[in-house]
């Protein structure tokens, strides 16, 4: 499988996944540590690759989805975005609704 077959896998094949620089307990920068707290802030279930320890895909996945930089969120397939829209939404309380956190289904 190429690389941008894996990529495709893990962001259809999680409803929610972050691409972090490290991981949600040790990041590796300030950028991925902020957007992966935003989401356990809303109680989302996620899953994450450390783009750091795949090499291709740390130099793939802006093509997958032309965005240049790291973290980059995917919900439901969907290219959500980095850091800065990640917090924007969080901060909107929209981010909670769109991971389905267990106070949006009350």
């Amino acid at each position: 499988m190429d690389v941008m077959e894996r990529i495709d896998k893990l962001v259809k094949g999680n409803r929610t996944v972050l691409f972090m620089k490290g991981t949600p307990q040790f990041p590796m920068c300030g950028y991925s540590s902020r957007t992966a707290a935003a989401l356990e802030a809303c109680q989302a279930e996620f899953a994450y690759v450390n783009v750091l320890q795949d090499p291709e895909i740390f130099e793939n996945l802006p093509r997958y989805a032309e965005w240049p930089t790291f973290p980059q969120l995917y919900i439901d397939g969907e290219l959500v975005g980095g850091c800065d829209i990640t917090l924007e939404l969080y901060e909107q309380g929209q981010l909670k609704q769109m991971v389905g956190g267990a106070e949006a289904a009350s």
